[in-house]
């Protein structure tokens, strides 16, 4: 135990003193949620907690704390050394564990939970228990709150010698409560109260309590070699001690005759924790705990914490100082001081942040809300949104739901289910964050909040959520409300908003499109792309479905890797001569969102690259003087790029380009193919049968197909002919979005191409070889080069 030595008590108590009769906090008021028509008392109600432990006793040392009279009843300090009468203390009766509670105890410590940490948690929420049933009680037996003592939990550590205490003044256990609370596994005071609750006729109260499955006690031995339980009744005299050890098969009971150990009502709980485990003793690691498990129990949680103030002391002067001081007497004597730290102990309240959830979002402001997110988050950033609700009905849970300002670092929550994003709470204590997707989808990871429910069926651990119907019904409501959230930023008035949250999380919501069928109706109005007729600000699909043209039937769309690259494809020509708006597809999960999504508003997406696009301006006369003139042309082509392609067509989606390569209705599309190639790191054997078939579509209006027409029809085997059929595969390749199979060829036909275009075209005369000439003649040379021009206009 931290001792007070005497100048630091009573230094304490000169500079702090208040802190010390004001330790305890303010009771809470004895009146009861509960109506008054309980007027009746269960004669067979025994076990009152599982935990109902304790006062502040950490070692058995001779100096020590006298909390009846001092620090725990918030009355002024007092040291003792009065030593106790061992040869007075009654025989400790010893038990045995019933029902092997041995072996199952072995199994709860060593399986059942999987964190240690919750010991601290599960103890304090007995504790709790104990509380309430004692406010409960009173109601109908105020002589019950006779000891005026505040209703409230005090934790205490030894560091030193690894001994923890945890102590209530709750309603704490008779002797023969303890063996039947402490003795038997699975038998809860908790359980029993609330049995009672329920088979009295008169009682409609509060039964908002835990414990229900009794093992919440001896998760105290996952951490301690020994517990040591000493428990006063309010309607017993006498104040009894349960001991047990981790390793034995049975327990002690004796009656507490030390004078002080002896508490006015509650229970005082004495961890002697295991050697690897003493890291539990220390001040800051149980305030952490204490924070994150139980911050927001209803009575108040109090640790013993180190603290210290500053005071100004006065030092010794150094005497060469003085000497020089006398010499100078015009200068003014001042005492020398300095600054130091006083230290001392004292209880300090761990648990202030309120549960803002169970207050009305009437009375929560905004300021409330933020304030709440950024503590229990850790947050810097205000959250864009919010939203507070109250589910009643079937199942019943409170919730307050956050969008972050910004999405996790790294981006690792859209591929790790196991998100801590959403805290759930049973009864207002923290059970756990780790989820695998039964509260929130993956593709709702980025949403934070907090649940609290009475009514979640949890294991014998209270740790691990269990799939049932409830639980199914919470994860339906809670995305159901998180989808009302975002769609109330996206009609905001300030677009600012819905534009950082698309930049941060727009690729979830892309994501639930192909993991979230049931909500496609509700994702759909949220997604934001680029488009031809806006390809600066993005736009939802209700904007798009409104511009669409009266005639238009389907929603189009291009997959390619950038806007500007997309805005160059050739298999917009034509959709761009009718003004039909294209959306661009530009992230990678882009084109698989859409394909899930199928339709929207019953217009169907269609993607312009794939073969048989319906402008809804067919002209069969038309296709088919085209086809008289041009078929055998495209049966030519075919036959000279053989398996390449599928089949050669007549297009109806170019106006400028020569021709394209398009893709198959149910195959890849020149992106898919790009994306799936950059996932088989190198493996293309597995593309041969995944890969779409290709169709090579032609321009009949383009002079190079004209020309190659007239190749066919004059020489079909001319060797130009047939390098410029492969040049034009090569070309429609690139344009349309595929790699080209043999870039090092593609560029010999280029180069060769050049080559006969621009031969000589720009060359000067300077870069011509000269004629031979005769080196004695130079002077004829200016009548030669003058008569031929005179004889040539002679004719």
């Amino acid at each position: 135990m931290h001792r007070l030595s005497t100048r630091s008590l009573s230094a304490a108590l000169r500079h702090g003193g208040a802190r010390y009769r004001n330790a305890a906090a303010a009771p809470i008021s004895s009146s009861s949620p509960l109506p008054d028509t309980v007027r009746e008392k269960d004669n067979k109600l025994r076990c009152y907690s599982v935990l109902t432990t304790g006062k502040l006793n950490i070692t058995d040392s001779l100096t020590q704390l006298n909390l009846k009279n001092g620090l725990f009843f918030g009355s002024r300090y007092e040291s003792t050394a009065a030593a106790s009468d061992s040869s007075a203390t009654p025989p400790a009766e010893s038990y045995e564990y019933q029902a092997e509670v041995s072996r199952l105890l072995d199994l709860i410590v060593n399986s059942l939970y999987s964190n240690k940490e919750v010991f601290l948690r599960e103890l304090i929420s007995n504790a709790s228990d104990a509380l309430d049933k004692l406010r409960f009680l009173s109601v109908t037996e105020p002589e019950l709150l006779k000891d005026a003592v505040d209703l409230d939990i005090r934790i205490q550590t030894d560091k030193d010698n690894g001994i923890v205490t945890i102590i209530d003044t709750g309603i704490g256990m008779t002797r023969q409560e303890l063996v039947d609370c402490l003795g038997t596994i699975a038998q809860s005071g908790t359980a029993k109260f609330l049995k009672a609750l329920k088979d009295s006729k008169d009682a409609v109260g509060d039964n908002n309590l835990i414990g229900q499955f009794g093992v919440g006690f001896y998760s105290a031995f996952l951490v301690s070699d020994k517990v040591v339980v000493s428990s006063k009744s309010p309607k017993s005299d006498k104040q009894y001690v349960w001991e047990g050890e981790a390793n034995s098969s049975s327990y002690t009971i004796r009656e507490e005759t030390d004078p002080e150990k002896l508490i006015p009502r509650g229970t005082r709980l004495t961890l002697y924790l295991k050697r690897d485990d003493k890291g539990f003793a220390h001040p800051e690691r149980v305030e952490k705990l204490v924070k994150n498990y139980s911050q927001f129990v209803s009575f108040p949680i109090y640790t013993w914490q180190e603290k210290g103030y500053t005071k100004e002391v006065e030092v010794d002067e150094d005497p060469a100082d003085a000497k020089k001081d006398e010499q100078d007497e015009k200068t003014e004597k001042k005492k020398k001081t300095k600054t130091v730290v006083e230290r001392y102990w004292d209880w300090e309240l761990t648990n202030e942040t309120q549960p803002i959830w169970l207050r009305s979002p009437k009375e929560v402001s905004t300021e409330d809300y933020n304030e709440f997110y950024k503590k229990t988050f850790n947050e810097y950033l205000d959250p864009i949104a919010s939203s507070h609700f109250t589910t009643e009905g079937e199942v019943e849970f409170r919730s307050i739901l956050y969008v972050p300002a910004v999405s996790p670092m790294g981006k690792d929550d859209i591929v790790n289910p196991k998100t801590k994003n959403i805290r759930l709470y049973v009864k207002r204590v923290f059970i756990s964050d780790d989820f695998d997707g039964e509260l929130f989808p993956r593709y709702l990871s980025f949403v934070k909040g907090v649940v609290d429910s009475n009514d979640l069926p949890l294991n014998v651990s209270r740790e691990i959520l269990q799939e049932s119907r409830i639980v199914r019904i919470m994860r339906k409501r809670l995305v159901r409300k998180a989808f009302d959230m975002i769609l109330g930023i996206s009609l905001s008035e300030n677009k600012e908003d819905y534009e950082k949250f698309w930049d941060n999380f727009g690729k979830y919501l892309k994501l639930g499109c192909i993991e979230d069928r049931e909500n496609h109706k509700r994702i759909a109005p949220l997604l934001r792309f680029f488009s031809s007729q806006s390809d600066e600000e993005m736009i939802s699909l209700d904007e798009y479905v409104e511009n669409m043209k009266p005639e238009q039937k389907d929603i189009y769309y291009i997959a390619s890797d950038s806007v500007t690259s997309a805005k160059s494809t050739p298999f917009l020509e034509k959709l761009l001569e009718k003004d039909l708006e294209v959306l661009f597809l530009v992230d990678p999960i882009d084109e698989v969102a859409i394909q899930n999504l199928k339709s929207y508003k019953e217009k169907n997406f269609v993607d312009i690259s794939k073969e048989d696009l319906d402008l809804g301006d067919k002209n069969e006369e038309k296709e088919k003087e085209m086809k008289q003139e041009f078929g055998q042309t495209c049966d030519w082509i075919k036959k000279r790029l053989g398996d390449k392609v599928a089949s050669v067509q007549i297009s109806n989606r170019l106006s400028s380009s020569p021709c394209v390569l398009v893709s198959g209705r149910f195959g890849w599309s020149a992106n898919m193919e790009r994306l799936m190639k950059s996932q088989t790191v190198g493996d293309t054997a597995s593309l041969e049968y995944m890969r779409g078939r290709r169709v090579f579509e032609i321009n009949p209006e383009h002079p190079i197909i004209k020309n190659l027409n007239a190749a066919f029809k004059s020489s079909p085997d001319d060797e130009d002919a047939l390098r410029a059929i492969d040049l034009l595969y090569d070309a429609a390749l690139v344009s349309s979005g595929y790699t080209p199979e043999n870039p090092a060829q593609l560029g010999g036909k280029i180069y060769e191409m050049m080559g006969v275009a621009l031969s000589w075209k720009w060359s000067t005369p300077a870069d011509v070889p000269p004629p031979e000439a005769n080196p004695g003649k130079l002077g004829t040379l200016e009548a030669e080069v003058v008569e031929p021009v005179e004889a040539g206009g002679q004719k």
